[in-house]
């Protein structure tokens, strides 16, 4: 009999083939000492500290699916070198492209400043009544705008349609230059050329080695002075001390950010004080879409031997 261990938390259905049997646990306690020969482990907001006791006592696991599209919580954890693990790839596209759209927009259309005038019970004539409809110098709307998105994936493949439906001119970055889902994209090696000329940076990058501070001081001063930095990706790939010098020198518009490099944000970071930051707390893929449809299908490759669906390297 094989033990798939699913997360509390969040509903999960999973029709499961004969042979599997579905063992609920809690994501923040460690696994009861009856249920750590379980075979498969499938994880959702699970803590740090829950997935390293996970990965020392769970003597026979073979796999762990996460649910997040980043793995780079279970890949922190420990799981050795046997355990098989596979991500949620695909099951975020939808919520955080929405999400994504909705801080870009704010950005275009003032959003933070209409809400500090409300507070203020303030009538913002700047920002109503006739105005230009392209300003020269600032980003005020998608049409005709530029968009870079870092990080070319199944996320950007959903966002870049609505994007050039709105008017953006969207070009995207990978490791590799090609065409992605009927859009450019170009190399990150040639990232440079394209800043120059971005309005709205979109960081949609994994937490790696590699991309650790990627948008970082050199990046941001490429930018022009009228662009926004939207950060959906992951903290660590955005250098938030670069971000808040470029800001308070007026090297940059403003940014929207849903990740950081320490979550909770701290309540003493000076990214809340900054009038040209909207903060929002991690919000864009916490509702994975089709999770019990992903870890059926996985699960009955894994009962018959067949390769299984978002595998990662490790």
């Amino acid at each position: 009999m094989t033990t798939v261990l699913l997360p509390l938390g969040i509903e999960l259905a999973p029709a499961l083939p004969e042979g599997v049997r579905a063992v609920r646990y809690d994501v923040r306690t460690p696994v009861p000492a009856e249920q750590t020969d379980a075979d498969v482990l499938v994880v959702w907001m699970n803590t740090p500290a829950q997935l390293a006791d996970s990965a020392r006592r769970l003597g026979r696991l073979r796999w762990v699916q996460t649910l997040a599209a980043g793995p780079d919580a279970v890949l922190d954890a420990g799981f050795g070198p046997h355990v098989v693990i596979t991500n949620g790839r695909g099951l975020h596209d939808g919520p955080v492209a929405e999400h994504t759209l909705a801080l870009v927009l704010a950005a275009a259309r003032r959003v933070p400043d209409l809400v500090h005038a409300q507070r203020e019970h303030r009538w913002a004539h700047e920002l109503g009544g006739a105005q230009q409809l392209d300003p020269p110098g600032s980003f005020r709307t998608l049409d005709g705008a530029h968009v870079l998105i870092w990080g070319f994936g199944s996320i950007a493949a959903r966002l870049a349609p609505v994007l050039a439906s709105l008017g953006a001119h969207v070009t995207g970055v990978a490791r590799t230059a090609g065409e992605r889902a009927g859009f450019r994209v170009v190399a990150t090696a040639d990232v440079t050329a394209e800043l120059p000329t971005t309005d709205v940076l979109i960081g949609l990058l994994p937490a790696t080695p590699e991309t650790h501070h990627a948008i970082g001081m050199d990046a941001l001063g490429l930018l022009p002075s009228s662009a926004w930095v939207v950060n959906v990706g992951r903290g660590s790939t955005l250098d938030e001390d670069a971000l808040l010098g470029a800001l308070r020198a007026e090297r940059l518009a403003g940014a929207a950010l849903d990740v950081f490099a320490t979550e909770p944000l701290p309540s003493d970071s000076p990214l809340w004080d900054s009038p040209r930051i909207l903060i929002s707390p991690h919000t864009a893929g916490g509702r994975p879409q089709g999770a019990s449809e992903l870890i059926a299908h996985n699960v009955a490759a894994f009962q018959s031997g067949h390769p299984l669906r978002n595998v990662v390297e490790h």
